[in-house]
């Protein structure tokens, strides 16, 4: 699909302010989560002021330096988001950062609204969990690199998973819509890059969110490279990687609770497929990918 709806952005369709993508609250017409996408070509320099966000600065492709107070750290990055985890920068509320790359290259900047502020971080690359989740064609990779149990924060929750092609994940579909013992209501931003053919072939992957009990809601978008889908509620899931093209998606999570954490419910009518991944091998595909 091409057109842009209420929670589907086609790439270059939320590009504002000098940014490939903007999700802003206000954008998104909800509380908490927001994402930018910032290119920078070598050489090239950006100011970002967070103001009442913190924001977790992560390397899509590229390397860069991020100065805060006078303090150059250098994030030495990746070529691209199949290559494993990256280091990171964390961004207090209310300070001002200027990022800085010499070669060029693409950086997500994960935010979250919150009024805690804590100092600034550096992350290492060796230090991001990397989980293996799902089992058989459900097997996909999660590196936890702003989850509650790797990064402390106020309120943002954030990773990354990859898709083998041919795969299926955030599946069984499940929901954070609302605040249970057994669940966190949280607001989703899924921004997608998806791996071309052998021959640079663009490559395709679907995404599905359905209704849950007083949130309406019926997404079903065939997503492309860089394109960004948005989950204010709703059971959501899959996420399906077309065979030849393995999927990436950045999750970016946010919400009113004063505990940060992320709990779920599955869909009632997919949460058996759990059962079945005891007798499945994780695909092979991520157990070397884990390894090497």
């Amino acid at each position: 699909m091409s057109t842009v709806s209420r929670y589907y952005l086609p790439a270059g369709s939320a590009a504002r302010d000098g940014y490939d993508l903007e999700v802003t609250p206000e954008s998104a017409a909800w509380g908490y989560s927001s994402l930018r996408v910032l290119t920078l070509a070598a050489g090239g320099t950006r100011t970002v002021a967070t103001g009442d966000a913190e924001v977790v600065v992560l390397p899509l492709s590229g390397a860069v330096d991020v100065a805060v107070d006078g303090v150059r750290h250098a994030l030495h990055g990746r070529p691209d988001v199949f290559a494993g985890p990256t280091d990171l920068a964390y961004l207090p509320v209310g300070s001002v950062a200027t990022l800085a790359s010499a070669a060029g290259g693409r950086f997500a900047l994960c935010g979250a609204r919150t009024d805690r502020v804590l100092p600034f971080r550096y992350g290492a690359a060796a230090d991001v969990p990397v989980e293996l989740r799902g089992a058989g064609p459900s097997s996909r990779q999660v590196r936890n690199f702003a989850t509650p149990e790797a990064l402390d924060a106020g309120a943002l929750i954030a990773c990354e998973v990859i898709t083998p092609d041919g795969n299926w994940s955030s599946y069984p579909a499940h929901k954070h819509d609302e605040t249970t013992a057994t669940e966190s209501e949280l607001e989703e931003i899924y921004y997608f890059e998806v791996a071309p053919g052998p021959h640079g072939e663009p490559g395709l992957g679907f995404m599905r969110t359905s209704s849950s009990p007083g949130h309406p809601i019926e997404v079903l978008e065939e997503v492309h490279d860089r394109d960004t889908v948005l989950v204010p509620f709703g059971w959501h899931g899959p996420c399906v990687a077309a065979p030849g093209h393995p999927l990436y998606y950045l999750n970016v999570m946010a919400g009113p609770s004063p505990e940060r954490a992320w709990r779920i419910s599955d869909h009632p009518d997919q949460t058996w497929v759990r059962g079945t991944w005891a007798d499945q091998p994780v695909d092979p595909r991520l157990t070397a990918a884990k390894e090497g």
